[in-house]
């Protein structure tokens, strides 16, 4: 029992700093992987020997755990693990430990079945980090973690059952295996826990070093080092080969919320949607506030269709917020405008290019994201309407 509650106390850690640092997701993501992981191995521990469906819970909480785990690195990189091969991955897998069970008592072939499959996602895994530019010593550490845990998957179930070869279910707690299995189990859980706390504390330092880098009511960066930020980011785009999308955000009739209900109820809605943005990009995307009620976000090797589709969802989520400073039949909107950084373009090109997008969506209606990068023959023109009808359309 003591290798699985010493990984779910790492799940608590990291679910720790992840609250109090209020770092990103991914660094709950560890945290969630390391509770399933803890789970899995509860399972194996406890549930009886020999019951059917022993290795297919246990491959089902591994196979979570370990996607969880790479989705976190990955996006910590800025870069996407493509969950179809992974899903394929378990479903060969599932497949094979079926034919396993019913077919025969003996566990050997299920857990060669099972550890390869892992072993396979955690290769798919390391190549995707390995496609990440521009490693750190802290990266290149979790790169070779991530090998570690390839590497025992794939070899050891076949060194483990040169020695000992057939391993009846009834016994398999008692085999040298399962022995074996815990100790690894361990080794690798500290060796992973250790490198990946080490990595969310960097996180957690750069994160208080630029905290004067913040605007203090959205939580974003400020106009100032998102600028710089960008600036940074462009080049290496170009370099890297990478898309790179920008969405400007407008809160749709801002000065109205200040002037019926207040500039309070005005900051509210400001810091509503930073915390709303906060959550809803990656680690390696930057989103800052780059006026009163403007903001900005720089996806990161994005492609302008999965920024248009972030962009929608962000609008959604933000029309259904409930703000305590408004009347509780209220509910605000936000436009959007969505462009791709072409070759050689500047940021105050993209970001020119973007906010004629989002003075289309506020043209068209508000409460909608435009994008840049599609044709439009002609530019709608503002229709006259009373200011009052606009404004009780838009928050209604």
């Amino acid at each position: 029992m003591v290798t699985p509650l010493m990984v779910l106390f790492f799940a608590a850690t990291f679910a720790v700093l992840w609250r109090v640092g209020r770092m990103k997701r991914h660094v709950l993501g560890y945290g969630i992987a390391f509770a399933l992981s803890a789970v899995a191995f509860l399972i194996t521990h406890l549930l009886p020997a020999d019951a059917f469906y022993l290795f297919h819970l246990t491959q089902l909480f591994y196979t979570l755990g370990t996607t969880v785990m790479l989705v976190s690195v990955c996006e910590r990189a800025g870069q996407r693990l493509h969950l179809g091969s992974m899903a394929v991955v378990y479903l060969i897998s599932a497949l094979f430990l079926g034919l396993a069970v019913s077919f025969s008592n003996e566990v050997a072939s299920r857990l060669v079945i099972v550890n390869m499959g892992y072993g396979v996602m955690f290769a798919m895994g390391v190549t995707t980090l390995l496609s990440a530019r521009g490693r750190s010593l802290i990266d290149v550490a979790i790169i070779g973690v991530m090998a570690l845990h390839a590497v025992d998957f794939l070899v050891r179930p076949t060194l483990t059952l040169l020695f000992e070869q057939a391993i009846p279910a009834e016994i398999y707690r008692d085999s040298i295996y399962y022995s074996l299995i815990g100790l690894v189990l361990g080794v690798k859980g500290v060796t992973t826990a250790t490198v990946l706390i080490g990595a969310t504390i960097a996180e957690w330092t750069t994160s208080l070093r630029e905290s004067s880098e913040r605007d203090a009511l959205s939580g974003l960066c400020n106009r100032g080092a998102f600028e710089e930020s960008m600036r940074n980011l462009l080049p290496r785009a170009q370099t890297e080969g990478r898309p790179l999308s920008l969405v400007v955000v407008d809160i749709d009739h801002f000065k109205k919320v200040n002037d019926i209900w207040g500039h309070q109820a005005g900051d509210q809605a400001i810091a509503a949607i930073g915390r709303l943005i906060g959550k809803m990009v990656r680690g390696s995307d930057t989103a800052g506030r780059i006026g009163g009620e403007e903001f900005c976000v720089a996806i990161w090797n994005c492609p302008n269709d999965a920024a248009e589709q972030l962009a929608d969802r962000i609008r959604q989520a933000f029309e259904g917020l409930k703000h305590s400073g408004l009347s509780n039949d209220v509910r605000l909107t936000a436009s959007f405008g969505v462009a791709t950084a072409r070759h050689g373009e500047t940021y105050e090109q993209l970001f020119a290019r973007a906010d004629s997008a989002l003075y289309r969506a506020k043209s068209s209606g508000r409460n909608r994201v435009e994008n840049a990068e599609e044709r439009h023959p002609e530019e709608p023109s503002p229709q006259p309407k009373s200011e009052l009808i606009e404004f009780k359309r838009a928050l209604g």
